[in-house]
């Protein structure tokens, strides 16, 4: 097959295809892979093979997006989605063997959480790059905090072992803001440690509103190999 690019294209279409179905209740996760699964149900919902969905999606990168396909959305207060959606279809940055996931990467994790966790089922689509044997292997845990506790949660995490790095823009002056006005620390571990446990050590830390550490909901996965074959890992 080609680059990644096509990898990505396919499990968005593929993830579509084989777990959406008309009047769903459906999140559009955030990031390169997942923003294929929001074109392909642009085109179904054109091509009028899909029908009746309510979208809700995990960023304002999604949301535009969404938006200009012409994909009608609306969000967790609705009262017709009840607090819950049927299906969420999203990426991730790191996936262990017990299926915790690393997500984030884009700085969404507050909204990715809420809605992945009000799901029935979580379908998660990644390459085959993002597998590891432990988490934080390849890729940082972001933790989304408020601005006042930048010190204070940072020397925590560092009592905690951690090494916390204010993630910074690339495009303009200063630290990534987020789409909910906060700042985005990537936090990373040397050594091995309890996936479950760190989720909720964290998220106990004043100051922190969240973080990427999806462990209490498992998701199914859908893996593209760069052959172009798939696999489908759940229960």
């Amino acid at each position: 097959m080609g680059d990644l690019t096509d990898v990505k294209k396919l499990l968005g279409t593929q993830a579509v295809d084989r777990f959406v179905t008309e009047g769903m209740r459906l999140g559009l996760g955030t990031g390169s892979t997942a923003i294929w699964a929001a074109r392909r149900l642009a085109e179904r919902m054109t091509a009028g093979t899909l029908r009746g969905i309510h979208a809700v999606t995990t960023s304002l990168q999604t949301e535009l997006e969404a938006r200009s396909l012409g994909i009608p959305l609306t969000t967790l207060n609705d009262a017709r989605l009840s607090g819950g959606l049927d299906l969420v279809i999203d990426g991730a940055d790191e996936v262990d063997p017990e299926r915790n996931l690393i997500k984030g990467g884009g700085g969404a994790l507050l909204r990715e959480k809420i809605i992945a966790y009000a799901s029935r089922r979580l379908i998660i689509i990644v390459d085959h790059t993002k597998l590891s044997q432990r988490l934080c292997e390849r890729f940082a845990i972001p933790v989304e905090i408020v601005v006042d506790a930048l010190a204070t949660v940072s020397a925590r995490i560092a009592e905690m072992g951690g090494e916390a790095t204010l993630r910074m823009a690339l495009r303009k002056a200063g630290p990534v803001v987020t789409d909910l006005g906060n700042l985005l620390l990537d936090v990373s571990f040397r050594e091995a440690f309890d996936a479950r446990r760190m989720e909720d050590e964290l998220k106990l830390i004043p100051g922190v509103l969240e973080n990427g550490l999806f462990t209490k909901k498992k998701p199914e996965l859908l893996i593209g190999n760069a052959d172009g074959s798939m696999e489908y890992r759940a229960l």
